[in-house]
């Protein structure tokens, strides 16, 4: 015999293994679902009445009705077809967009940062940003491990 076919039935005996605790794993968990109320409890009595009193609730007669008249078919099939042509102008859109980059890519992303320094930051979001950089580095310097302890 090689290696592998060696191997063979412990895999075998592993996968019986396997369906065997699972078979007992859900043999198990059947009896959760028809539970049963023990007799001998104090409050058995008044649980058995509640379990009763509801056992067929919810029903849909229950529910408030909406307060909104339903929509006609042909209403809805109207909705349908804006819905059905905004799609295809979005997918056409998207269709004639460059979708990869064409030219230099440093050129490309001096452009970009000439484009973000040109707009003008609040002085409020500076301070925020200086704010979360000053949490940030207090939040590294407790993160640091303590010196180690002389045993001696």
């Amino acid at each position: 015999m090689t290696a592998p076919d060696m191997n063979a039935p412990i895999r075998k005996f592993a996968a019986v293994l396997a369906a065997a605790v699972a078979t007992a794993a859900l043999t198990g968990c059947a009896g959760a679902f028809d539970p049963q109320t023990d007799p001998t409890s104090p409050v058995a009595a008044r649980v058995q009445a509640l379990v009763d009193a509801n056992r067929e609730y919810p029903r849909w007669a229950d529910f408030p009705r909406s307060l909104e008249p339903e929509p006609a078919p042909a209403q809805i099939a109207a909705r349908v077809t804006t819905l059905n042509r905004a799609s295809g102008a979005l997918a056409e859109d998207a269709a004639r967009l460059e979708w990869t980059l064409t030219g230099n890519p440093a050129e490309w992303a001096q452009a970009v940062q000439a484009r973000v320094e040109a707009v003008q930051v609040a002085p409020v979001t500076q301070e925020t940003a200086a704010e979360i950089e000053a949490f940030a580095r207090q939040a590294r310097e407790r993160g640091r491990a303590p010196p180690p302890v002389d045993r001696r």
